[in-house]
């Protein structure tokens, strides 16, 4: 049983379509990135999975659940980081976890989850005078109440430094390995590929794309470049490199030629260059930037 099965989901908001039959299944257990640019559909999937909107047509599972017909069973089992979140200014952060514990029915500690995101010095001290990072890990840690089966962190790395980030995920490993599934929506790229086991890209309502970031990478011009330095460059060394199977792109600055090409098109780079003259020195394999794949999917050009 999948954790979030999503089946033929539209929705619309007036003449704005939101979602055009998206279709998604996120597996129990696993950290499931979730991009797209601004306006592309990630938060109106979000609010349906917690039947916050209702869809126009098709069906949400989550959990084993009907999100539309048992959502309170489903809140119960759910953590949720949602982005733009609230805090009570005037209450404490003891306070805040001891709201969330009551609202779960749980009989849990509110200074260990302080601890898990290491808050436990600010306990006593009122939200009010918290850092954009210390009230994103407060709302993490309000998320953790009741060790939920389903994580759903939108943004969750919003206004954290490089320290809070790395802390982050490894509390989002952590959530993984006791059997937790994790939803994780951002547009810090770097967090995704770092902790997801597969990703999905939404663009204009649409699900472009969902794989490993490995698999993604093969899909968007070999999913990467050979770097080749030579002694030197012969005159007709680009023509005869874009002319060859499985080579989609050449640069070349000085003695190092840049060729975005299929892994099985690499060797047969090399020796074109050898025979047209040239003594390859050095050549190494760079993977896509996540960025690049980002921007290929929902640029269009995937």
């Amino acid at each position: 049983m999948a954790a979030i099965e999503l089946d033929g989901v539209k929705k619309s908001f007036g003449d704005v379509r939101a979602l055009r039959g998206v279709d998604l299944e996120v597996e129990n257990g696993e950290i499931f990135g979730f991009l797209g640019p601004n306006g592309a559909g990630k938060s109106t999937t979000i609010n349906i999975i917690l039947d916050f909107v209702r869809p126009d047509n098709g069906t949400a599972r989550v959990l084993g659940h009907d999100a539309r017909e048992e959502s309170v069973a489903i809140r119960k089992r759910t953590g949720v980081l949602p982005e733009g979140f609230d805090l009570y200014e005037r209450l404490t952060a003891r306070e805040h976890l001891q709201f969330a514990i009551d609202s779960k029915e749980t009989d849990e500690d509110p200074h260990s989850l302080l601890e898990r995101v290491g808050l436990e010095d600010a306990a006593d001290r009122k939200a009010g005078g918290f850092s954009t990072g210390m009230r994103q890990r407060l709302a993490l840690a309000m998320a953790l109440v009741g060790d939920p089966d389903l994580l759903l962190l939108d943004e969750p790395s919003s206004g954290l430094d490089p320290n809070g980030a790395r802390e982050l995920r490894n509390i989002v490993e952590k959530e993984a390995d006791r059997g937790a599934t994790v939803f994780f929506s951002s547009h810090i790229l770097g967090q995704v590929e770092a902790v997801c086991d597969r990703v999905g890209i939404i663009r204009e309502g649409e699900l472009v794309a969902v794989d490993s970031i490995e698999k993604l990478r093969e899909n968007v011009a070999g999913g990467a470049t050979l770097v080749v330095d030579v002694d030197q460059v012969p005159d007709d060394a680009e023509h005869r490199l874009k002319s060859l199977d499985g080579v989609s792109e050449v640069t070349v600055q000085g003695t190092t030629l840049r060729v975005s090409c299929e892994d099985d098109a690499k060797m047969e780079v090399v020796r074109t260059l050898e025979d047209a003259g040239a003594t390859v020195s050095d050549f190494s394999t760079e993977e896509a930037p996540l960025e690049d794949l980002f921007a290929a999917y929902t640029e269009g050009d995937a």
